[in-house]
């Protein structure tokens, strides 16, 4: 324990006297949990700071209308709690996140923090409490439904951000799907030569994959709506008013303008993680589109001299300490890696919220933890992907048009006029004499050995050329579809 100094003031809790750092705004169970989880050296994310004190101050708000309590006390913790509510009080939250089971310690430094400020603006000092934090600020609360709540409130902060990040991701993708739509290109399936496609049809295929896993997202914060606030310990609301729930619902939605609903089941509210699960497997959803998306803008844009080159990502720094001139693709290498962890921290989600038993889960700090940390994350390495990456790509036509001419699946096109077998051979022979299909069926067809597929009249060199002329024709509608 801490040596008592001029620094620090003396408080007292359940299991004994705690010094304090003097000028804290917490008291002497944050201080307990900083001694005993000095373990990452990470804080709370804002939101969880932020959804906390709104469930503070609306409390407050509540038992004052209900006549339950003082309205100078209820005032008082109304303004400390608006007062972190914008953020003037952060460096006073300071338990790490991997902390006591449930939340409690995060809940208390929420308690402590609001009741001191509050004593203080009722003309007290610290510590003195002249607004109790567990009496007052958490009153008819407890750990058990108030962190559940905020973790719901927190992801609802910033959905309509993340949303708005996605949105202008896939209309940026979707800009580049009709710049580079005249874009003729070999398509490639198992990294092999495939049958053509645009380039303006695979960014246009990026675009509207961002957008579904947006509905994905919007459709698993539903379930975030439901507020198990009032449960309290159990689910069985006890030691709070039959309209606290209720009331509490609808206040919070006043404070935050977020649709908001009771829960139809307190009890299920306090067991179960699996709504704030839904929304992380939502989430890796799209994290596992965008690092698909990376991968593929890596190797579009590779080489240039020694790759496919068909891509030119902006040269946002040079690329290596040794190789001058050298230039990578940072920007989609970012975005890989931000994935990654956005998926691990899924994973912890996801083992989080099953390691529940009997009325509680006791992992929500992590859970908490990974779930504004996964949105952090990808709020910003999307917004930085789409403005300094996408925006600024270029297509190398040349490249792309380059390759397709020598991409003997070609001969795919002449199926229905010279049958899969014959198509076959073509390839066999293009690939080992280093021609294109073009030069061999034409080749063939001057000979006279190439038959149409349902009859043993020859196909002349004119039809070969006619079908395979127009590239771009053969990328609209049927088995190539259309942009």
């Amino acid at each position: 324990m801490t040596q008592p100094s001029a620094d620090f003031r003396t408080e007292k809790d359940s299991l004994g006297q705690v010094q304090v750092p003097g000028d804290a705004l917490y008291g002497a169970q944050t201080q307990r949990a900083v001694l005993n989880f000095p373990i990452s050296g990470l804080r709370p994310w804002r939101a969880f700071i932020w959804s906390m004190a709104v469930i503070k101050q609306a409390a407050a708000d509540v038992h004052k209308d209900l006549g339950l309590l003082d309205p100078a006390v209820a005032d008082a913790i109304h303004q400390a709690a608006a007062e972190v509510i914008r953020g003037d009080w952060d460096a006073q939250f300071v338990v790490d996140p991997f902390q006591a089971g449930a939340g409690t310690s995060h809940n208390m430094n929420t308690n402590e923090v609001i009741a001191n400020r509050a004593t203080q603006l009722t003309g007290g000092e610290l510590g003195q409490y002249r607004v109790h934090p567990n009496d007052h600020v958490n009153m008819s609360q407890s750990t058990n439904d108030t962190i559940p709540t905020a973790i719901r409130l927190g992801c609802l902060w910033r959905l309509d951000e993340l949303l708005d990040s996605a949105r202008r991701l896939a209309d940026a993708l979707q800009d580049k799907a009709v710049e580079f739509d005249d874009i003729v290109k070999s398509g490639r399936t198992h990294l092999q030569d495939a049958v053509p496609v645009r380039l303006g049809q695979e960014f246009g295929a990026y675009a509207t994959a961002v957008r579904r896993d947006s509905h994905r997202i919007q459709r698993a914060a539903e379930g975030l709506r439901r507020l198990g606030i009032g449960g309290t310990a159990t689910g069985s609301g006890l030691n709070a008013h039959p309209e606290y729930h209720s009331r509490m619902v609808r206040r919070i939605s006043e404070i935050t303008g977020l649709e908001l609903y009771p829960s139809d089941n307190l009890f299920e509210s306090m067991q179960s993680m699996a709504d704030a699960a839904d929304f992380s497997a939502s989430l890796r959803t799209l994290a596992i589109t965008l690092t698909r998306i990376a991968n593929d803008f890596r190797l579009l844009a590779s080489g240039p001299a020694t790759g496919l080159d068909e891509l030119r990502l902006p040269p946002v720094q040079p690329g290596s300490s040794i190789m001058p001139g050298k230039v990578n693709p940072v920007l989609a290498e970012m975005l890989n890696m931000s994935m990654f962890h956005v998926m691990g921290c899924d994973l912890t989600v996801s083992l989080a919220s099953q390691a529940g038993q009997l009325e509680l889960n006791v992992m929500m700090p992590i859970i908490a933890h990974n779930l504004f940390e996964m949105m952090q994350v990808m709020i910003g390495a999307i917004q930085a992907f789409t403005d300094k990456c996408v925006r600024g790509l270029q297509a190398n036509r040349e490249k792309a048009e380059g390759w397709l001419e020598k991409n003997a699946i070609l001969v795919t096109a002449l199926n229905p006029l010279i049958g899969y077998s014959a198509g076959a051979a073509l390839v066999k022979e293009a690939l080992q004499r280093n021609l294109t299909v073009r030069e061999v069926a034409v080749e063939k067809a001057g000979q006279g050995l190439l038959k149409h597929r349902d009859s043993d009249e020859p196909v002349h060199a004119e039809e070969i050329l006619r079908t395979l002329q127009n590239l771009r024709s053969l990328t609209e509608g049927g088995i190539f579809g259309s942009s």
